[in-house]
């Protein structure tokens, strides 16, 4: 698993061309409170059920609060098969205190 800062996925989502899958695992309330644009919701709980209607080739970056629960979604993907998967270091809470501050923290 590849691990990316927030300056780092900064970048990367200025530079590539689609996007990589921006995979939040947080709660649906918390996704609701905050999250990264373009980011989809799928909690760490229902990640079994969804992986399989994901994309395994494309490009993921897993997501969560502060990066532990995004870094067990990532081992997962990368066991079950996905191609390519980073996990964003610190989270939510490290985009928002790094890159964007209109990012709420909780």
């Amino acid at each position: 698993m590849q691990r990316l800062t927030p300056v780092e996925l900064h970048a990367l989502l200025a530079a590539v061309d689609p996007a990589p899958l921006l995979l939040d695992v947080r709660e649906d309330w918390e996704f609701a409170y905050c999250r990264i644009d373009g980011s989809v919701n799928v909690p760490l709980g229902r990640l079994p059920e969804a992986a399989p209607r994901l994309t395994r080739a494309a490009p993921v970056v897993v997501i969560c609060h502060h990066g532990v629960r995004s870094a067990h979604a990532a081992h997962y993907l990368e066991q079950i098969g996905f191609a390519e998967v980073s996990n964003l270091e610190g989270g939510i809470d490290a985009w928002a205190r790094q890159i964007d501050p209109e990012v709420p923290l909780y």
